[in-house]
């Protein structure tokens, strides 16, 4: 178990054990739920890893299984670890619980996939440009503004830091020429961004309008990948109130070939540094 695990990843991989113990049995949602007198939604979500769970629930669930001994207190210690606040609670409003989540799974993720259709990602942006992003929601208070891009600015520390993620991003080329918060904030952007993909832990590249159709027209996602081999990829997607997590085998597949296609289509590494030069140089 990865020491730096943060409390969302232990939940999930608390989630998986009980799934696991509960299948070894042949048990489903139903006839646990009956045993417990809970509902099989209950069971679900904590199967899911959506919600917290209570180490009082954890141990009438390991009661069912029959789990004991050592295999019982690693499920018990993990669920109160899981119980813990992560990191980014102190932002306490500016990062809603439907996020928390993926904050959470990105502070652990040793591999990052990222497909951008609309935006600098978030991991990439300065603080000009991601106040510029925020701003564009007229009702947002600038309070709060200015919580979510300080959040979003400690969250960068990531890429920069001894344990550093492979980030590899593929930017479709309307993001690099859409001038969020100005010439001089966009070109202040688009030099940090050719700062940044210079790292060896960064691969960036340019999806060039020339490439006509790709398998990501529906919209942008993110692959997150973990150490642990029981901890398997997620898929995020983000909307406007809510985010999309996929987890099941064959979407992991279907989202990792369409990165790959994506990876295939778009510009070399350093070409797309020279695209991205020429966009800041006409930002006169």
């Amino acid at each position: 178990m990865i020491a730096r695990s943060t409390p969302t990843v232990k939940r999930r991989r608390l989630a998986g054990e009980l799934r696991r113990h509960r299948e070894a049995l042949g048990l489903t949602l139903d006839e646990v739920a009956e045993r417990l007198e809970w509902s099989n939604a209950k069971i679900s979500r904590i199967e899911n890893a959506r919600v917290g769970v209570l180490p009082r629930d954890v141990k009438y669930l390991l009661n069912v299984y029959a789990v004991e001994d050592e295999a019982r207190e690693v499920l018990l210690t993990l669920a109160r670890e899981a119980r813990q606040k992560g990191w980014w609670h102190s932002y306490g409003e500016a990062i809603p619980p439907w996020f928390e989540v993926y904050v959470g799974l990105e502070s652990d993720a040793v591999t990052m996939d990222k497909y951008e259709s609309e935006h600098i990602p978030g991991l990439l942006q300065t603080a000009d440009y991601a106040r510029a992003v925020f701003e564009a929601f007229p009702a947002e208070d600038g309070a709060e503004i200015d919580k979510r891009v300080e959040l979003r600015m400690a969250r960068t520390a990531r890429l920069t830091a001894s344990d550093a993620p492979k980030f590899w991003a593929v930017l479709n080329e309307a993001v690099i020429h859409r001038r969020v918060g100005g010439d001089q904030a966009m070109r202040a952007q688009l030099a940090y961004l050719r700062d940044m993909a210079t790292r060896p832990n960064i691969t960036l590249q340019v999806l060039p309008f020339d490439a006509g159709a790709h398998p990501a027209m529906s919209g942008a996602f993110t692959i997150l990948g973990f150490p642990e081999p029981t901890d398997p990829k997620v898929v995020f997607m983000e909307g406007q109130t809510g985010g999309l997590y996929l987890e099941k085998p064959h979407e992991i597949e279907r989202y990792s070939l369409a990165f790959d296609h994506l990876r295939a289509a778009a510009l070399r590494p350093g070409d797309s540094q020279e695209l991205i030069a020429r966009v800041a140089d006409s930002m006169a």
